[in-house]
């Protein structure tokens, strides 16, 4: 752990938490384990928000600008759309673009969603490369991007115009300058990042980057070009990291026991699942 920053245990027995988002004053994640979207509150408060009854590995959640969630159902193909009143209704069919996991997402400002798709089954299959598929807000889906090495964590810079996707079989995070019909071009390395597995990554009012690992038990705050700012080790893996907090300068991130797929989803050696926060040096910029 580097010295400077005291990590906070806000909560725990979580099964495998996944995609947090700071949103209307409080950290929302995703518990692929149990499969439920939880809350949890600056005191360690954890509210239950909806529960699936589809394969919850993956399920990644953002919000629309008008505040409604949007949930991915990874292998079933489908973005879904929890409306004021609570109905869960379908988004959009990513289906017919890929028969693979879809993974992350993140929404920009005019409720264009960006969700990425692995590009073969893990675990199980050999490697393909994988895909990000843009959903309008009217439902429509089309591919963006090819050739993603495990794409996973993405985030969109504050003005709006690159998104920015973890590579996590080639150790980098890559750059897309994003048009104004949301198609993605100009593809170029943001950061190298030798040794590393980069999964859920956020980005600060420095221009930096946080990205959360597995295999080195960290979460790490990097510079564009691949300049390491700080490095934040734990005792089990980081799976995924967010700003947040009344300043927004909180770093959450969601960790827990990696035994693999299976192991981990089914909580084979208990739930180990913790939320946790640091203080950052700057607060949260950009999407999500």
């Amino acid at each position: 752990m580097t010295p400077s920053r005291r990590i906070q245990v806000v909560a725990e027995d979580v099964a495998f938490g996944e995609s947090p988002r700071w949103h209307d004053g409080r950290l929302w994640f995703a518990d692929w384990g149990a499969r439920e979207i939880l809350t949890v509150d600056e005191a360690g408060t954890k509210e239950l928000v909806l529960r699936v009854d589809f394969p919850a590995f993956p399920m990644c959640l953002d919000f629309l600008p008008d505040g409604r969630l949007l949930v991915v159902a990874g292998r079933d193909g489908r973005l879904l759309r929890r409306e004021h009143d609570g109905r869960l209704v379908r988004h959009a069919d990513l289906g017919a673009l890929s028969r693979h996991p879809w993974n992350d997402i993140v929404v920009d400002g005019a409720g264009n969603a960006y969700v990425n798709n692995t590009g073969f089954e893990f675990p199980g299959e050999k490697f393909r490369p994988g895909t990000v598929a843009l959903v309008t807000p009217d439902g429509g889906a089309r591919e963006v991007a090819h050739g993603l090495a495990f794409p996973n964590g993405m985030a969109i810079t504050p003005d709006g115009r690159t998104l920015i996707v973890a590579e996590s079989y080639v150790g980098r995070l890559t750059a897309f300058d994003i048009g104004e019909d949301g198609d993605l071009s100009d593809r170029r390395i943001w950061a190298e990042l030798p040794g590393s597995a980069p999964d859920g990554i956020c980005l600060d009012e420095d221009g930096a980057a946080w990205f959360a690992e597995v295999p080195g038990k960290r979460c790490v705050r990097v510079a564009e070009g691949g300049e390491v700012l700080e490095t934040i080790e734990h005792d089990r893996g980081c799976f995924a990291c967010i700003l947040g907090g009344a300043d927004r300068r909180t770093l959450f991130f969601l960790a827990q026991s990696w035994g693999g797929v299976q192991a981990s989803i089914a909580g084979a050696g208990g739930r180990t699942g913790q939320v946790l926060a640091v203080v950052a040096p700057a607060p949260s910029a950009g999407r999500p």
